[in-house]
């Protein structure tokens, strides 16, 4: 399933900071913490916690935030189901990598194994 023009844009324009609550408050809730969450942003992204916090601070969007990101060269094996979109289906770059984190959160929240979500061989 591809994804419409209007929901990209929507996913461009979204502001990082508002959405990073709602990823803590989840991971939290199934007993996972903050480092734990940050370790796995900084595996997609290669941003540090300092530098989260930063872009937070600088109300960054998601096109904002992924145009600075250095993905993981592994990102690309993230696959499955999020939001209703197979991500390996979505066609368009940013929403792609958008859906990536909110997959990882996920498999966070769920229990997963740190090393299974970080796709390490």
């Amino acid at each position: 399933m591809s994804t419409t023009p209007e929901h990209d844009a929507r996913v461009a324009k979204l502001v990082f900071g508002s959405v990073y609550p709602h990823y803590l408050t989840k991971v939290e809730k199934k007993g996972r913490t903050k480092e734990e969450l940050h370790q796995v942003i900084e595996w997609l992204t290669g941003f540090d916690q300092p530098t989260v916090q930063t872009l937070i601070e600088q109300k960054v969007t998601f096109q904002e935030f992924f145009a600075k990101a250095t993905l993981h060269p592994n990102a690309h094996l993230i696959k499955g189901v999020i939001c209703g979109y197979r991500i390996e289906e979505i066609e368009t770059p940013l929403t792609r990598q958008a859906r990536y984190l909110d997959k990882l959160v996920d498999e966070l929240a769920k229990g997963r194994k740190m090393d299974k979500i970080l796709r390490t061989p």
